[in-house]
């Protein structure tokens, strides 16, 4: 009989790579850049290009005068300007916008290491840091043409009373015209660009789908609109694109779908019975800080070996 030799593992090879991963996402984004035109108007561009102008050149920078290699060319600085723009009021005044990338990409992604070994989600992160800072312009909404306000669903409905009859047709909120940040507003064109991402498998179905289905099945439970919920805010977009950053993600299926769950409760919580009507950055945030026990928990015993 002929000896099997069998080399060192990995044995299945594959031909995924950082940059082909980040041009995945950056062409999953592109209908929800376009639609952000299309409402909002040319200043969206005007937005979108600065913060993504922003991070690509504060990375560069930062990684050369610290002696780094420069990794500007792995597209992730591209993808963190873009989320952290359709997170943003079309009117938001530029320098605050730098300012949010500036938090984005030196305090969360180059000072604790680069790509890969930040503790949360960099435009999340970005986005709370400037809601909490600037709270004033970060909820100031533009007048969005045949929409019945340029308030957000959400807060109409976290004021109640007349503010109701307010809200728009389901349809227009599905399609994105109605008050919002520039990206978050049309879930369709989100939903479209994470098909995309599952067909390439860039991202499982695990946590997106477990936050969005928490949301829907809470809010219903508690007699709210959750339809409303389900299109309003940002779900789509967090669910889909930040809240399945790979570093900042469950290891495991069983993981994903624990995070998926507290990120959906942690929003509804927010959401009815905090300050402020939205709660999905927030959600990814604290959830994001309790990655590493929820890998601990979920983590897979090797064969033949034992749990720790």
């Amino acid at each position: 009989m002929n000896k099997l030799t069998v080399s060192y593992a990995p044995h299945i090879h594959d031909n995924s790579s950082a940059r082909r991963i980040m041009l995945d996402v950056i062409i999953a984004l592109v209908p929800a850049f376009a639609m952000s035109v299309w409402v909002f108007g040319s200043r969206a561009a005007v937005v979108t290009s600065v913060c993504v102008v922003s991070c690509v050149l504060m990375e560069g920078v930062y990684q050369k005068l610290m002696k780094k290699p420069v990794t500007v060319n792995d597209f992730s600085a591209i993808i963190t300007g873009l989320l952290l723009a359709f997170n943003l009021p079309v009117d938001i005044p530029i320098w605050q916008a730098v300012f949010g990338c500036a938090v984005a990409i030196i305090f969360v992604k180059q000072l604790f290491g680069g790509l890969g070994k930040n503790f949360a989600n960099p435009a999340v992160t970005a986005r709370v840091v400037m809601f909490l800072a600037f709270s004033t312009s970060m909820t100031t909404w533009a007048e969005i043409p045949d929409a019945a306000s340029s308030a957000t669903p959400l807060a109409l409905m976290k004021r109640g009373g007349e503010e109701l009859e307010k809200l728009p047709e389901l349809w227009n909120m599905i399609i994105g015209s109605r008050g919002g940040s520039l990206g978050e507003t049309s879930a369709l064109v989100l939903l479209i660009g994470g098909i995309y991402l599952l067909v390439r498998r860039v991202i499982t179905w695990h946590t997106p789908v477990t936050f969005i289905a928490t949301v829907f099945i809470l809010t219903a439970l508690l007699g709210e609109k959750p339809e409303y919920h389900l299109f309003a805010g940002g779900l789509f977009l967090g669910a889909i694109f930040m809240a399945t950053d790979y570093p900042t993600t469950p290891q495991t299926s069983s993981g994903r779908l624990i995070f998926g769950a507290g990120c959906g409760v942690l929003t509804v919580l927010i959401r009815l019975y905090g300050n402020y009507p939205e709660g999905v950055a927030f959600s990814i945030l604290l959830m994001n800080m309790v990655v590493p026990y929820i890998n601990k928990l979920t983590a897979r015993k090797a064969l033949g070996g034992k749990r720790d």
